[in-house]
């Protein structure tokens, strides 16, 4: 009988600490419209278990070629407020003189924390780091072709506040870009300016994304239009258009990606 009472006992402070815990109240978290060219390691303010699935394929026309790039990318938070993301991006490119190109361009890692969550003020600010690894064009003619050519390291800041339905956001930092066989160092800024519209009792979302590059003391600005539409809960489709504001050699592109959020 002392036994039994002693597993009862255990079995009620089981069920009490649980009830406890599943009645905590959520961290909290803003909902902002998410750029859907250069993509997000999850949602700032991301909590702990959410997830998200992305694969993509966009089209560009360039001065003197077409790019066609595919990618998949799984990103998720590991704890509340830290997201973690691994992509793997394919190129297939075509010149004027018909030489073609295609191949796995490296893999792409980052993480990204939300160290500041406020939601009477609408704000959320984030600190994140993104590391790629370029893979080495194979060339059968070459033995011992090495399998990286070179790295891209990238660490970045974000800010964004939202006004009423209306969502803005800017990512901006440095990007080093270093090559194995030349052993040299490059250094580009970026920075990219949002501004989006969120329709009210949805996930639907509109706006543009600025996307401003300075490399090799040149500017590149091209504006892209987009817009994010909400098929159900779980599934979403982005869809996006760059339109040359400065550029000495892009034209224009297009890119469409397919969003899953498994249920948390």
């Amino acid at each position: 009988m002392k036994l039994l009472h002693t597993i009862l006992f255990s079995l009620f402070i089981y069920t009490f600490s649980f009830a406890q815990v599943s009645i905590l109240p959520k961290p909290a978290k803003v909902k902002h419209a998410e750029p859907l060219y250069l993509d997000l390691m999850r949602d700032l303010g991301a909590r702990k278990g959410e997830a998200e699935f992305n694969v993509g394929y966009g089209t560009g026309r360039f001065k003197n070629r077409v790019e066609h790039h595919t990618f998949i990318e799984y990103e998720w938070a590991v704890a509340n407020r830290l997201g973690l993301e691994i992509e793997i991006p394919v190129l297939f490119k075509k010149d004027d003189l018909g030489h073609s190109t295609n191949r796995v361009e490296g893999l792409k890692l980052g993480t990204q924390y939300t160290f500041l969550v406020d939601e009477k003020r609408q704000t959320s600010l984030a600190i994140g780091y993104v590391h790629e690894m370029e893979f080495g064009k194979f060339n059968p003619n070459v033995r011992n072709t090495p399998l990286f050519e070179g790295l891209i390291s990238s660490p970045f800041f974000i800010a964004a506040k939202n006004f009423n339905q209306i969502s803005t956001l800017i990512y901006t930092g440095p990007e080093f870009e270093y090559g194995f066989k030349s052993r040299e160092m490059q250094t580009n800024f970026v920075l990219n300016a949002n501004i989006h519209y969120m329709v009210p009792n949805s996930s639907h979302y509109i706006g543009i994304e600025n996307d401003m590059r300075m490399e090799h003391g040149h500017l590149e600005y091209i504006m892209r239009p987009q817009a994010k539409l909400a098929l159900s809960r779980q599934i979403a489709v982005g869809l996006v258009c760059g339109v040359p504001i400065k550029s000495d050699e892009f034209q224009m592109d297009f890119m469409t990606r397919l969003i899953w959020e498994p249920k948390f």
